[in-house]
C-alpha cells in the first residue's frame, strides 16, 4: 500500500527524474565561494557499489536477491566501471565530469571515519561536528552535547535563518540537539506545516497512509519534503539525510539497497537540474555528498557494521559546484577522515568553523592562481599550465 502512495506522489511532484590531502581540492578562481550548501549524506552506503557497481558475490546469492535475472538486467554489465553508471548515472556522468569523487581504494585513495564505532548516530557527529567524540553515543534518542556546523552557519548574519534540514531516520532531531537548536529540521514522519500549501497537505497524508512506518521515512518523502521547502524558500544551507540504503542493508536485502542507491542518485540529480535552473542558485551553490559508515566487505558480512566489522569505517566524499575544481575520480594517494567535512564546509562557505572542542583540520581548499592572457582575454589556472 506504501508504495501505491508514493507513485501518486511521484506523479504528483514529478519527482522521479528520466584532508589532509595528497591532490587537495581546488578552488575555482571565478566565485571562488558558493553563496549556498548542500549536504547530501545517504546511510551506510558502501564505497564498493560507489566506485564498482554491483557486487558479483551478492548480486547473485539467492538470500541476498529476489529475482537475479531482473536484478541483473537492471545494474549488472562486464566491467566495474559500466556497473557504477549503470547503478548511479548521476555520479559517473555529472560528478565525474564536473566535480570530484573520493575514496576508491584501489588505488589507495581512502576517506575514513574515525570514530571508534561505525554506526549512524557517531557517524552523523563526525560529519555534522567535526568531532570524532570518543563517548559513544548510541542510535537512541539522546541529546548531542556536540556544536555542529548547521547551528554554526546558522549563528553567521548571512546565513541565519536560511539553515534548514530533512532526515528519513528520526534520530535525526537528537544529532542535532533539536531543543537547543534554532535550525528548523523535518525528520522521520513529522508533519509538515500544510497551512496555505497544498503540497505539504499532501505529503501528510501520504505519511499517514504509510502502514508500517519504522524509524526510518521513505526516502522519496523526505525528498518530497526538501524540495517543497527549498523551491519555497530558498534556503543557503540544506541538511538532506537519506536512510534506505542502511535499511535495506540490514535487512540483508541486496537487491533493494542497490534500488535505494539507485533512487538516491536520481533524486540527488533532480535536485543538482533544479538548482542549475534556478537563478537563486544557479553558478551559486555546491554539493557535499557522503556517508556515515560503511559495511562489512563480504557477503556474509556486507549487511552489518560496527567496531568489530571490518570495512566499516570505510567511506566515501563526493562534491560537485561553485568551489569545487572538476577533477573528476581521484585517483591518487590520500587519506581524508569524516571529521573534516564540518571544517571543510565552513571553508567553502567563506567562514572558520570552530567549537569548544578540537575539530577536524579542513581539507586543504587553497586558491587557484590566475594568470590573465592578454591576447586571448582568458583565464588560465595552475592546473591548465
Amino acid at each position: 500500500m506504501k508504495y501505491y502512495f508514493i507513485l501518486l506522489l511521484a506523479c504528483y511532484s514529478g519527482i522521479v527524474s528520466a584532508q589532509s590531502s595528497a591532490h587537495p581540492v581546488s578552488i575555482q578562481p571565478a566565485n571562488a565561494h558558493p553563496d549556498h550548501i548542500f549536504i547530501i549524506t545517504t546511510d551506510g552506503f558502501r564505497w564498493q557499489e560507489v566506485f564498482s557497481g554491483a557486487d558479483s558475490a551478492m548480486i547473485n546469492d539467492d538470500r541476498l536477491v529476489r529475482d537475479k535475472e531482473l536484478i541483473k538486467q537492471l545494474y549488472w554489465d562486464s566491467t566495474a566501471e559500466l556497473r557504477r553508471k549503470r547503478l548511479m548515472p548521476f555520479f559517473w556522468n555529472v560528478i565525474a565530469r564536473d566535480g570530484q569523487l573520493y575514496g576508491n581504494r584501489s588505488f589507495n585513495n581512502k576517506v575514513n571515519m574515525s570514530n571508534l564505532y561505525k554506526i549512524s548516530y557517531p557517524g552523523y557527529n563526525e560529519i555534522l561536528t567535526g568531532y570524532a567524540d570518543p563517548l559513544l553515543i548510541p542510535n537512541v534518542p539522546l541529546n548531542n552535547r556536540n556544536e555542529n556546523i548547521l547551528d554554526f552557519l546558522n549563528d553567521q548574519p548571512q546565513y541565519n535563518g536560511k539553515v534548514v534540514a530533512f532526515s528519513s531516520w528520526n534520530i535525526f532531531p537528537f544529532i542535532f540537539n533539536e531543543k537547543r537548536s534554532n535550525v528548523p529540521l523535518n525528520s522521520g514522519y513529522q508533519k509538515l506545516n500544510d497551512k496555505q500549501d497544498a503540497t505539504n497537505g499532501v505529503i501528510n497524508r501520504l505519511q499517514d497512509e504509510v502502514v508500517h512506518k519504522s524509524n526510518t521515512r521513505d526516502d522519496l518523502l523526505t525528498f518530497a519534503s526538501a524540495k517543497e521547502y527549498i523551491s519555497k524558500n530558498h534556503p543557503s544551507v540544506v541538511f538532506i539525510g537519506f536512510g534506505e540504503t542502511d535499511e535495506s542493508a540490514h535487512a540483508g536485502r541486496y537487491d533493494l539497497y542497490l534500488q535505494n542507491a539507485s533512487a538516491v542518485d536520481r533524486m540527488i540529480e533532480e535536485l543538482w537540474y533544479f538548482v542549475q535552473t534556478d537563478p537563486e542558485y544557479k553558478g551559486r551553490t555546491a554539493f557535499i555528498i557522503t556517508t556515515d559508515h560503511g559495511r562489512g566487505k563480504e557477503a556474509t558480512t556486507w549487511h552489518t557494521h560496527g567496531p568489530f566489522s571490518k570495512g566499516s569505517g570505510d567511506t566515501w566524499l563526493a562534491c560537485i559546484g561553485t568551489g569545487i575544481q572538476p577533477m573528476g575520480e581521484m585517483k591518487q594517494e590520500e587519506q581524508i577522515y569524516g571529521k573534516q567535512l564540518a571544517a571543510t564546509i565552513g571553508q567553502l562557505m567563506g567562514e572558520r568553523f570552530e567549537t569548544n572542542v578540537m575539530v577536524g583540520k579542513a581539507i586543504s581548499l587553497p586558491p587557484v592562481s590566475v594568470s590573465i592572457d592578454a591576447d586571448i582575454n582568458s583565464v588560465v589556472t595552475d592546473t591548465e599550465k
